[in-house]
């Protein structure tokens, strides 16, 4: 069978592959992207943009219930499941078209089956139509990754849900126990609670949300309990089926509790989709489901490369983008910063919210800075009292000999879009200097990034 030549192939048209792959073709490559599934990857149709959707769906139902604080009246309050459910599904969809229309644009040959590579600069796709035979001098590994599953949480959609069961539920939760505190699984805990479900939150590390900065963790937890969510830390769980229900058994210090659920979310983590590609043979390293690259995406293996979750943490879709632009540019012939991972900011999109990038105060004074900490709280900020939503942290870290910001981290409302200032500052290697000489806009929630950078330096006006 003859082979159809490109210049560049790539694997998955997750947010890391649609864009390698119009990166590409805007450097005048002849690129073509396979996809098994669906354009847009698992972000677009079942992680990042349908959460979101439905997040969003719950926070208007939050405000909904508040509207006597904002001198309203609203009655016979109460939410169509199904219908949530099916707004998602549209907002999904339209921007999945969207990936489509831009590949088509960039003259980009989409392959939809199951990608293997026989030998270097080879891809052979396995689809409806029968089987396709690819070659390029360049290939980009943007496979992704998938839920993990755990011995005894095997997801069946029934009692046991995985993150696309609990996108498309068939029923509301009554006693719904989440299994893992990651994002993932403290963004649906945040959904279903808001919307009645009884929701316990149990998590085997010492802290919910433990990549998170240890304060921003602990008003986290506050704020998820003072909602009527149980979260346990530190805390083992064995499942096992009790009729029609699940009953957990709890451990922790050696004492053991139980409880009964109807519904139980596993978020225990990610593995990389690297199987049956025949990475093996090829002699690309894998390490705990992850390909092991170079900080440019390189595999070792000459002409292939690997980008977003298939590469490892941090797994956020604006990281694999990213890389995928630098991988690009890279088999064009240029020469692309790579990606620091330092400046890449995490955002969870639960009741409040929570952002951060950079260094969390624990890890800056490992790494053996003397530091500077500045806090501002969202009860000092007018906009912030004017929103209803005077509950939140805005939290600075910063080296104190050089004034560089380390890390920034916050709770509160909007922080996943505040959190972009601070990600500039990193990017252009902003000192406390020019942060405090920079004029924020009043009345702004924005107006705290600036007072907390003061208080690290014992100048703020209003704290």
């Amino acid at each position: 069978m003859a082979s159809e030549n490109f210049d560049m192939i790539v694997i998955g048209a997750g947010p890391g592959g649609y864009v390698a792959a119009i990166r590409g073709a805007q450097l005048g490559l002849r690129v073509a992207v396979v996809e098994r599934e669906h354009l847009g990857g698992i972000c677009l149709n079942w992680g990042c943009i349908p959460t979101k959707a439905m997040l969003r769906s719950a926070e208007v139902f939050h405000l909904m219930q508040r509207a006597g604080d904002f001198g309203l009246r609203a009655g016979d309050i109460s939410f169509d499941l199904d219908r949530v459910v099916a707004r998602s599904r549209d907002v999904a969809g339209q921007l999945t078209a969207g990936v489509g229309h831009l590949l088509k644009k960039n003259k980009i040959t989409v392959v939809m089956g199951t990608a293997h590579l026989p030998e270097p600069g080879r891809v052979s796709v396995r689809g409806d139509a029968g089987t396709r035979d690819l070659a390029a001098p360049d290939i980009v590994l943007a496979t992704g990754a998938r839920a993990r599953s755990l011995p005894g949480l095997e997801p069946d959609g029934d009692l046991i849900w995985s993150y696309k069961h609990a996108l498309r539920p068939t029923r509301m939760p009554k006693d719904l126990l989440v299994v893992g505190s990651g994002a993932i699984g403290i963004e649906f805990a945040s959904f279903f609670n808001t919307l009645g479900a009884k929701t316990t939150v149990v998590e085997v590390m010492d802290r919910i949300l433990p990549v998170e900065d240890e304060e921003i963790s602990t008003l986290a937890r506050k704020a998820f309990e003072k909602q009527g969510m149980t979260v346990l830390e530190s805390t083992r769980v064995t499942l096992s089926r009790n009729g029609g229900k699940m009953t957990a058994e709890f451990e922790k210090d050696g004492k053991s509790t139980s409880g009964t659920f109807d519904t139980v979310i596993s978020a225990v983590g990610i593995v990389g989709n690297v199987e049956d590609l025949g990475l093996e043979d090829l002699g690309v390293r894998v390490e705990k489901t992850h390909v092991v690259t170079d900080a440019q995406g390189r595999t070792g293996v000459p002409g292939l490369y690997a980008i977003g979750d298939v590469a490892g943490a941090p797994w956020l879709a604006h990281k694999a983008s990213h890389e995928g632009v630098m991988v690009a540019e890279l088999i064009a012939g240029g020469a692309p910063h790579a990606v620091d991972p330092g400046s890449i900011a995490g955002c969870t999109y639960c009741h409040p919210q929570i952002a951060s990038v950079g260094l969390t105060e624990a890890q800056a004074r490992a790494a053996g800075h003397e530091i500077r900490v500045g806090r501002f709280p969202f009860i000092g900020n007018g906009k912030a009292i004017a929103l209803g939503e005077p509950e939140g942290l805005i939290k600075t870290v910063f080296d104190a000999t050089t004034g560089a910001l380390l890390g920034a981290h916050m709770i509160g409302a909007e922080v996943t879009e505040l959190i972009q200032g601070y990600v500039v500052g990193r990017q252009l290697e902003t000192t406390e200097a020019e942060l405090m000489q920079t004029v924020f806009p009043h009345p702004t929630l924005s107006e705290m990034m600036h007072e907390s950078v003061l208080h690290a330096w014992g100048r703020a006006i209003h704290f």
